[in-house]
């Protein structure tokens, strides 16, 4: 769940909240799981919904919000820590990629940075999802066709 939830786009600082959210939930919903899935997939699902919620929160609320920006996070601050640029490079990046994913169909752009992003096969998402594959393919071209028209834009309003 914390790989999937970073990699769909929740900043570091706001993990740990995401994930409790998660567990909570899946806490509250559980005496509701019938086994018509794996229990993977359940969980997958709740996270997915989750994350959802959180970026929802994020747009709302704004870059300003103290859960979406990691510059001047505490726990950043210890020996060994990428040096400044780098931190507000990758930063700034994930602040952009939240922003042209915010544009997109949410569960599109969930796919989107699950195989873009975080390396996994179209064939085990779809199995985890507990979709058709042709399906899960149909989603990912769509979001990758999203995503080069919000890049586009985000770039003719940048110069």
């Amino acid at each position: 769940m914390w790989r999937t939830a970073r990699r769909l786009g929740i900043q570091d600082s706001a993990l740990e909240d995401v994930l409790q959210d998660v567990y909570l939930t899946v806490f509250r919903k559980l005496d509701q799981f019938e086994g018509r899935c794996s229990a993977k997939t359940w969980v997958l699902a709740i996270t997915l919904r989750v994350v959802g919620n959180s970026r929802r929160v994020q747009r709302r609320k704004g870059a300003g919000h103290a859960l979406t920006s990691n510059v001047g996070d505490p726990e950043l601050v210890h020996d060994g820590a990428p040096d400044p640029h780098e931190q507000l490079t990758r930063t700034e990046a994930k602040r952009i990629l939240t922003e042209l994913t915010g544009e997109m169909n949410p569960r599109q752009a969930n796919i989107f940075m699950l195989v873009e992003l975080g390396g996994d096969r179209v064939a085990e998402l779809a199995r985890e999802l507990g979709t058709n594959i042709n399906t899960t393919h149909a989603q990912l071209r769509a979001a990758r066709r999203d995503f080069d028209r919000a890049l586009r834009h985000w770039q003719a309003r940048a110069r």
